[in-house]
């Protein structure tokens, strides 16, 4: 570093001093941070992994409800409920065409088991998706959000 110029060490001084002051900024910043939030807050800002699962934990996952549920909800139409137990449900996506950027709606009937025979044709429902239940079922009523008027 013997042959820099004076104005190379001008700059060299200049950076270190900004990178020092960018250090106190940040370490402000995070005491700030730190000094808002009570004890208690902090534990729920802060999410901390949840400790070595016991065995009695094992054994027990729906009472603790450890797996997530991660199901597709579906909002639909009844247009069908001629059999038993099931109803046909259009579901209506809006989806932009992938050449040509037009939202498109694109129709799905979706076969649904409805266990009470509570939905009617015109009823707006929210289906969940579950196991096969046979050929073509796949989904369940969860609710009925509007009934037909």
């Amino acid at each position: 570093m013997a042959d820099e110029t004076p104005d190379n060490e001008e700059a060299t001084e200049a950076a270190k001093a900004a990178a020092a002051d960018a250090a106190k900024a940040l370490e402000a910043v995070e005491a700030e941070a730190a000094m808002e939030l009570p004890a208690t807050d902090i534990e729920a800002a802060v999410p901390v992994p949840p400790a070595a699962p016991t065995a009695s934990a094992a054994e027990t996952p729906a009472e603790e409800g450890a797996r997530p549920n991660r199901r597709k909800v579906r909002e639909g139409i009844v247009v069908s409920d001629a059999m038993t137990s099931t109803v046909v449900v259009a579901v209506v996506e809006r989806v932009r065409h992938p050449k040509y950027g037009k939202t498109v709606q694109r129709t799905k009937k979706l076969y649904v088991h409805d266990a009470e025979d509570s939905a009617k044709v015109g009823d707006r429902v929210r289906v969940q998706e579950t196991r096969p239940l046979s050929k073509l079922k796949r989904w369940r009523l969860t609710e009925v959000v509007e009934r037909a008027r």
